[in-house]
């Protein structure tokens, strides 16, 4: 790692590592959506089904998290991505060897194990790398891994599942994401005290020193405030209505409105690109608008994105474009949703924060899933399920709109 004078602050290193991380955690996640339309063939599943082994993920993904957002303020951030990409390429091997719901479901519980140790570890280290003035930046960089992660399985696997089946897919992202536990555990560092550095984008004449614990006080009194609460369950919301979407988007242009699997895959790369937009400006913008209201004109644009691909009436062109205006600001919610815990709450207890909220955007993703191919199998079409992530989405408008302005930036 490199020292206070160094050319290259030692922050771009790590934010260099944690957009590898994104890229293939999240090639993982969303990826299941590109796949799940030949698995469902293959597998001779409901979309029920289909939604149920997204949920074997998200039930592990939301019950570990907390544990390592823990683990990450106690342990550091190193030794826990380290473990967990190891995890998370275990789990996508076993996709690859699936024969059955039961096996897919269990292996994709496998990968989620492995991604709870990511994206958590990941939004504190950057937060801790970075000044709090630069912390939209650091996130706004970093989460174009999100979107590319995204992109790439939209090209990659159409090609893959054609030439060599869907198993390949899985495949691929195993042995990448074995091959990032290597990286982690030999580049990973997990603040910059520990390297001798001070965050990046400070006051330049600032000395590092040591970080004082969180005291038990201190992570009471998070429970306590009506915001840790009210920003939580606005998350459960409008991830509700993003996993209603996104999930099950590919699979609604291949047999709701009747496109082949080529042109219903480019769903995938308008939305990784559209992410990669998002976070590249409207994050750093958040350093300078505040974060409160750059989530609520999020949330509501998601809203009505999702009301207009429910309006387009299967039209190719209004359905593409409405998927790449949600997907603008679908890059956006996530990290700035772990901004938040940074500019309401001590940096000493973000990682326990960011855990502690995702169990919310657990639980809204899976009831997506779930409520979502139940609708779909019922009804034979997506109308209904559409709808109802519209209206999710706007009540996380909502609910932000109770939520206070944060703290001043002082530390």
């Amino acid at each position: 790692m490199e020292k206070k004078s160094a050319a290259v602050h030692g922050a771009w290193v790590i934010i260099g590592v944690c957009f590898l991380d994104l890229v293939v955690n999240y090639a993982v996640r969303l990826g299941y959506g590109v796949v799940l339309p030949e698995m469902i063939r293959d597998l001779s599943l409901s979309r029920t089904a289909g939604g149920s082994i997204f949920n074997a993920y998200l039930l592990v993904y939301i019950t570990l998290t907390p544990l390592a957002g823990f683990l990450t303020d106690l342990l550091g951030a190193r030794p826990v991505m380290t473990a967990c990409a190891a995890v998370l390429g275990a789990g996508a091997l076993l996709m690859s060897s699936a024969r059955s719901a039961g096996d897919a479901s269990i292996a994709f519980a496998v990968a989620g194990l492995g991604a709870a140790g990511i994206w958590v570890p990941v939004l504190t280290v950057a937060q801790r790398w970075f000044a709090p003035s630069r912390r939209g930046l650091a996130l706004g960089i970093l989460s174009t891994g999100i979107g590319l992660g995204f992109a790439v399985t939209g090209l990659l696997f159409p090609f893959l599942i054609d030439h060599y089946g869907w198993r390949s897919a899985w495949a691929a992202l195993g042995v990448s994401a074995l091959a990032l536990a290597l990286v982690n555990g030999s580049f990973l560092r997990s603040t910059p005290e520990s390297s001798g550095h001070a965050p990046w984008g400070g006051d330049p004449g600032e000395r590092p020193g040591p970080e004082s614990p969180a005291s038990p006080g201190m992570l009471s009194a998070v429970f306590r405030r009506g915001d840790f609460w009210r920003i939580g369950l606005s998350y459960l919301c409008v991830a509700y209505g993003l996993y209603g979407i996104t999930t099950f988007m590919v699979d609604y242009a291949r047999h709701q409105i009747g496109l082949p699997m080529e042109t219903a895959g480019l769903l995938a790369v308008i939305h990784g690109a559209g992410q990669v937009l998002g976070v590249l400006t409207i994050l750093p913008l958040s350093d300078r608008l505040g974060r409160r209201g750059v989530v609520l004109v999020s949330n509501f644009t998601i809203a009505a994105s999702i009301g207009g691909i429910l309006l387009s009436s299967g039209s190719v062109p209004l359905v593409f474009s409405f998927v790449g205006l949600m997907a603008v600001f679908y890059g956006v919610t996530f990290p700035i949703y772990g901004a938040c815990a940074g500019d309401y709450f001590p940096k000493q207890v973000i990682g326990t924060v960011i855990g502690a909220w995702t169990p919310f955007y657990g639980l809204g993703a899976m009831a997506s899933h779930w409520l979502g191919g139940m609708l779909r199998d019922a009804t034979g079409r997506y109308d209904e399920a559409f709808a109802l992530d519209a209206l999710l989405a706007l009540a996380a408008f909502a609910l932000f709109m109770a939520v206070g302005r944060p703290r001043p930036r002082g530390r």
